[in-house]
């Protein structure tokens, strides 16, 4: 059985070259950015002052001197506010590329369609967090 010989032309090497060329400056990026980090580190570990004292070592919040227990119980309802924030936050972060394409010509009945629909799963969430009862505040 004779072997099987595989031919490349030279423009499927410089194909391969160009390609791996590609990734190797994303390397070469990566490696320089990790560089940079590492020596800002050690240059701010050598260069700063190091003199610890007991004013030094104490817990810092907002200027006054911490008293009591360090354990504080804190009320999940001000992160599910906040989520709830966060989430309607990005979700109009969605609307701004939604007018630009709606004022296009040709895309007005569709993206109208879609937007509803958008709209409809914020609505059915919205609902959903209302009849939880986690809106409310007390």
């Amino acid at each position: 059985m004779p072997e099987a010989t595989v031919r490349t032309s030279g423009a499927d090497v410089q194909l391969a070259v160009d390609y791996f060329h590609a990734y190797s400056v994303v390397g070469l990026l990566a490696v320089i950015g990790v560089l940079f980090v590492a020596v800002a580190f050690g240059a701010g570990r050598l260069l700063r002052p190091v003199v610890p004292t007991p004013e030094k070592l104490l817990t810092y919040e907002c200027g006054v001197d911490p008293v009591g227990e360090g354990w504080a119980h804190t009320q999940v309802r001000y992160y599910v506010y906040a989520f709830l924030y966060v989430i309607f936050a990005v979700d109009s972060i969605f609307l701004f590329p939604w007018a630009t394409v709606f004022a296009a010509p040709g895309f007005g009945g569709a993206t109208l369609v879609e937007m509803f629909v958008f709209l409809g799963f914020l609505a059915v969430g919205l609902l959903y967090a209302w009849k939880k009862g986690v809106l409310e505040w007390t």
